[in-house]
C-alpha cells in the first residue's frame, strides 16, 4: 500500500506541474487571438523495479513534452518525440532493436506513462523482464 502510495503522489505532483502551465495557457489567451494550431503532447515517464506500478517503488521519473516542441527533463526529449510520433502515440508499437541479446535473468522493470497525447489522455503501463529487454523493446522513450 505504502508504494502505492508514493507512485500516486509522484505521478500526481509531476502531472500537476507538467499539464499545469498547458491548461492555463488556453485561458490567458487574449480575445481574437487565434486558436492554438497543434494539440498538447506532456508525458510523465516512471521506471522503477517491480511486477507492476501498484507494487513497485518508483526509481526514476522524467517529463517529456512534444508540440509544440520537444522539451522536458528526457535525456533525449527530440529522439524520445519522434519515436512517438512515428508510432502515433502507441507505445505499444515501439519496435523492439533486433541486435539485442539479454540474459533470461527475472529482475522486473516496469514503466509507466501518465499525461496527454495530442489532445488525449494517456495512461500506460508494461512490465519487462529486465533492465535490458526494457531497454531493447522501449527504444529511447524509456532509456532515462
Amino acid at each position: 500500500m505504502r508504494n502505492t502510495a508514493r507512485w500516486a503522489a509522484a505521478l500526481g505532483l509531476t502531472a500537476t506541474a507538467v499539464c499545469g502551465p498547458l491548461t492555463g495557457a488556453a485561458l490567458a489567451a487574449p480575445s481574437g487571438a487565434t486558436a492554438s494550431l497543434y494539440a498538447p503532447s506532456a508525458l510523465v515517464l516512471t521506471v522503477g523495479h517491480g511486477d507492476s506500478a501498484a507494487v513497485a517503488t518508483p526509481e526514476r521519473a522524467v517529463t517529456l513534452t512534444c508540440a509544440p516542441s520537444a522539451s522536458g527533463t528526457h535525456p533525449a526529449a527530440p529522439l524520445a518525440c519522434a519515436e512517438l510520433r512515428g508510432t502515433g502515440g502507441d507505445f505499444n508499437a515501439l519496435t523492439a532493436r533486433d541486435d539485442v541479446l539479454c540474459t533470461k535473468e527475472y529482475r522486473p522493470v516496469v514503466v509507466t506513462a501518465a499525461g496527454v497525447w495530442q489532445g488525449k489522455r494517456v495512461s500506460y503501463e508494461r512490465t519487462f523482464a529486465n533492465e535490458c529487454v526494457k531497454n531493447a523493446a522501449a527504444t529511447s522513450v524509456f532509456a532515462f
